[in-house]
């Protein structure tokens, strides 16, 4: 398959850009791969700069949970972009946007709006630990919560040590306030506080992991975090960026019944724009500036253009049927997946839930961040590049999450599961 202008632009980036791109996953190093140029989307497909369709199962690592350049999402931004683009002033889609997060997240009672997870996550932890005086932040191994010092940690060497900076440039004195635990771990959590409790600030986590690929909570995980944290005074965090009206319209917290005090969210919330929020409750969230004295800031905060593409996005999304159609479109794709690799004897392990699940070449359990790493990942570069092959695009990364999106056709959910099999027949 020719691609041509792609490596030519590939080429031409890595004089300009570090490493060629501006996102590292992209690059697609992970598989021995260089990346498509993509040129444009529609629906379910995106089309490359060398003119060859895919069926795109990363719909921009999850946020086009409607797809590519919907109707409806491009109405609203043509509709919005009409008046300016920005004005670092208040608007009335913002608040639209807040009563619309309100009303759909059970824990949210108030709402301020962000530019990326990453800032979401980053002021959810400068909060946290003003609102409760303490330094300590317990995460877990494998859960990304963006590139903020606070949560690009790496784990220590035991249970209850010390997080280690996970990238140069981040100082020991912050990481060190950071604790990794294993994802799923109940116990080691009870170690920790027991030892440090009344300094823990908060505990953020992915209520449904997505960024080591998709890993489940086990039963009673996320109650006992919710459990521990009410017992030593520390706020429970949930980042909800992949999550938030992807798993449902409530979020995995309106899946799992569990109220965290923080919630993080992003991607969809913008229909494709650069978009986060963070929110909680009412007493908590009024010691932000300039009601409190926690200072966060943004010119591009709540941004007219990506509000209305988030608003035309979530009026979709309230529609509880969108949400059966898209469990639908997911069983079909992962359990078709999985019986293709059965009939080709090749050992796979999907987990899935709704429209988001991971494809990992293991015959055991994977449950956290060390058995994710158990996966054959030689396995998975070739059935990338075979996927690839038959026009089917997945993220360039044995540790991220398939997507499905509203839009995605039952043809091309049945075209996928055959191009599966030949990939596994292939392996």
């Amino acid at each position: 398959m020719n691609r041509n202008r792609s490596a030519e632009l590939f080429k031409r980036a890595k004089e300009l850009i570090p490493g060629g791109v501006n996102s590292p996953v992209r690059a697609a190093k992970s598989v021995d791969s260089d990346p498509l140029f993509i040129q444009k989307g529609q629906g379910c497909y995106i089309w490359d700069v060398d003119g060859h369709r895919y069926i795109d199962y990363v719909c921009s690592w999850g946020p086009l949970i409607l797809g590519h350049a919907h109707p409806v999402v491009l109405e609203a931004i043509k509709e919005a972009i009409q008046n300016g683009t920005s004005f670092g002033a208040p608007t009335e889609l913002e608040v639209e946007m807040a009563e619309m997060i309100v009303e759909m997240i059970p824990s949210v009672e108030m709402v301020r709006m962000v530019n990326s997870g990453t800032e979401a996550t980053m002021s959810a932890i400068r909060l946290a630990r003003a609102y409760t005086g303490r330094q300590k932040i317990v995460k877990f191994d494998g859960c990304y919560h963006g590139h903020s010092d606070s949560l690009l940690v790496a784990a220590g060497s035991g249970v209850a040590t010390f997080g280690i900076p996970g990238s140069p440039g981040i100082p020991e004195d912050v990481a060190k306030h950071t604790i990794s635990l294993p994802y799923n771990d109940l116990n080691s959590v009870e170690v920790v506080f027991d030892k440090i409790g009344e300094q823990v600030a908060a505990v953020i986590v992915e209520p449904i992991a997505g960024n080591m690929g998709v890993v489940l909570p086990k039963e009673g995980f996320l109650k006992g975090l919710r459990d521990i944290t009410e017992r030593y005074g520390a706020l429970l965090i949930f980042d909800e960026v992949i999550t938030g009206f992807r798993v449902s319209s409530g979020g995995a917290q309106e899946l799992f019944g569990i109220q965290p005090d923080l919630t993080c969210l992003g991607k969809i919330i913008g229909g494709g724009f650069p978009v986060g929020a963070y929110g909680g409750k009412n007493e908590i969230m009024k010691h932000i500036s300039p009601e409190g004295s926690v200072y966060q800031a943004g010119t591009l905060s709540g941004n007219p253009v990506a509000m209305m593409a988030g608003i035309a996005t979530l009026r979709v999304l309230k529609d509880r049927s969108v949400y059966q159609d898209l469990e639908r479109k997911g069983r079909i794709l992962f359990e078709g997946i999985e019986r293709k690799a059965k009939e080709k004897g090749v050992s796979v392990t999907v987990n899935k839930i709704g429209s988001m699940g991971s494809v990992f070449f293991t015959d055991q359990k994977v449950v956290d961040f060390e058995s994710v790493k158990k996966s054959d990942a030689d396995k998975f570069k070739r059935f990338y590049k075979e996927m690839l092959l038959s026009g089917i695009y997945l993220a360039p990364s044995p540790f991220e999450a398939i997507f499905v999106s509203y839009v995605h056709t039952d043809e091309a959910l049945e075209y996928t599961i055959e191009a599966a099999g030949r990939a596994f027949e292939v392996l």
